[in-house]
């Protein structure tokens, strides 16, 4: 397989960014970067791989009814799904071993919670419910509470309060998706809002989404996580640029209107993670 395959099997974007809000909460609690967030990431990226590689097995048979995704390695026939769940069986078990070694049981077991609910939970309902992207959210609130433990911290407020927003993301960050994409969707046979509601409906529910996911970052600070007045002020400044560009790309309900706002919320979401970030190590 190519470089590109391998790319596509693990879902690099979708992996990276679960280890970066995995960081973040690590981060958020030691207010510095230690040597231990090297293997704390490293175990995030290794069981987000496991994850995904595994999703992909499990949905091999609708990525090659669809355009976006036929060409994955699974589908177009350059790896079985069988050795891509043996692949995945290894991460996994080497993923939450570290995890356990480096956070005690309770890291262990948000890995092993992250795995089900997106492999058990979430990838079964995409196929029967329109609602698995409001109930696979949770999915997003997981990673940063593991770097937390693995930290040194317990779960209370102030990483509560980061997985809260990451799950507010989340739920916009797929319903735009499956506006990008319905034309896909529905060739694969999975149920959306697209379908239910009409294109305009879910932009305009999308946007509502999207305005509560910004506002959802101003509990950082509320809930103790800063008590920099920065950090609060770039969060609202965000959060307003957020809102008038998902307003703006919005309104005329289109396929370029809703690529734009799920970049903008992508973006977003890095912004908030790496302001976090920034204000923990400098504002020590």
């Amino acid at each position: 397989m190519s470089r590109r395959d391998f790319t596509q099997l693990f879902k690099f974007p979708i992996s990276i960014m679960s280890t970066v809000s995995a960081a973040t909460g690590y981060v958020a609690f030691t207010h510095a970067l230690t040597w231990r967030l090297l293997p704390t990431s490293g175990a995030i990226l290794l069981l987000a791989f496991a994850a995904c590689a595994l999703n992909e097995a499990q949905e091999h048979k609708r990525d090659a009814m669809m355009d976006r995704t036929r060409l994955r390695p699974i589908p177009s026939g350059k790896i079985s799904p069988r050795s891509v769940v043996a692949w995945s069986a290894t991460l996994a078990l080497v993923a939450l071993t570290a995890l356990l070694l480096l956070g005690g049981t309770a890291a262990a077991a948000l890995g092993a919670l992250a795995v089900l609910w997106y492999n058990g939970i979430y990838t079964y309902l995409k196929r029967v419910s329109s609602l698995a992207p409001v109930i696979g959210s949770v999915i997003g609130a997981i990673p940063p509470a593991i770097g937390w433990v693995c930290a040194g911290g317990v779960l209370e407020g102030p990483v509560l309060a980061l997985s809260f927003f990451l799950l507010m993301w989340q739920v916009p960050h797929f319903w735009l998706l499956a506006l990008r994409m319905s034309g896909d969707y529905e060739q694969a046979h999975f149920p959306t809002f697209v379908r239910a509601m009409g294109a305009g409906s879910l932009a305009r529910v999308a946007f509502m989404w999207t305005a509560a996911a910004a506002a959802s970052a101003l509990l950082l600070p509320i809930f103790g996580l800063s008590t920099s007045p920065f950090l609060g002020l770039g969060l609202a400044a965000a959060g307003a640029w957020l809102t008038f560009v998902a307003w703006r790309a919005l309104r005329a309900a289109d396929t370029p209107g809703f690529r734009q706002a799920f970049h903008a919320i992508n973006y977003y979401a890095v912004m908030v993670m790496g302001a976090v970030i920034l204000d923990a190590v400098l504002g020590r």
